[in-house]
């Protein structure tokens, strides 16, 4: 079975004016299909992975049986796959805010705003491109990552919750260099917390 791009429950103009509908169509026509593209070709090879889940692979790949270029490649390509999913979802303007979530947030980083600072901190200093995450460890406890690329914190074992693409492509139509800016406003589509 091949992987293939999950349809967004909006419209590109949906979060308008924090993101612009260019960039979203291209980051989800474009760069998320490529990453879908050149996972499914990794896969090719190696049909008793092709119908495991993106979680799975991520969660095992060091014990994958694959050349190690397919390893790298589903590690890039699969974690752009499964980083993106998640990021269409967290923008969708339908999501409510989660109490239980946000309860959780307050009691493991202070409050929600110190939460938020920093996290916004992270993503802002996050050399070249990557994601910061908010993701729950296997003792279900919260915790934040910066990860270059599109490592995911599946890598590590956790479930991510949150997260931010801070690589170019997810901004740079709209605000060129000022990634703080795009930050900053990517709370305010944010609604769950």
């Amino acid at each position: 079975m091949k992987h293939t791009l999950p349809q967004l429950n909006y419209a590109y103009n949906a979060l308008e004016s924090y993101i612009d509908a260019k960039t979203m169509e291209i980051h989800h026509t474009k760069h998320h299909q490529a990453y879908i593209d050149k996972l499914n070709a990794a896969l090719e090879k190696y049909p008793d992975l092709q119908d495991k889940p993106v979680e799975d692979l991520l969660k095992n790949l060091n014990s994958l049986k694959v050349d190690d270029a397919d390893r790298t490649a589903i590690r890039n390509h699969g974690g752009g796959h499964i980083n993106h999913s998640l990021f269409w979802k967290l923008l969708d303007p339908a999501n409510q805010k989660d109490e239980a979530l946000a309860d959780e947030i307050k009691n493991t980083f202070g409050s929600v705003e110190d939460f938020k600072k920093q996290f916004t901190d992270a993503a802002t200093k996050l050399f070249g491109s990557g994601w910061v995450w908010l993701a729950r460890d296997e003792q279900d406890k919260l915790h934040m990552h910066s990860m270059p690329n599109q490592d995911s914190p599946y890598l590590h074992g956790h479930t991510p919750i949150i997260g931010l693409d801070v690589w170019e492509h997810a901004y740079y139509l709209k605000y060129q260099n000022r990634r703080p800016e795009y930050i900053e406003n990517w709370w305010n589509i944010l609604k769950f917390i």
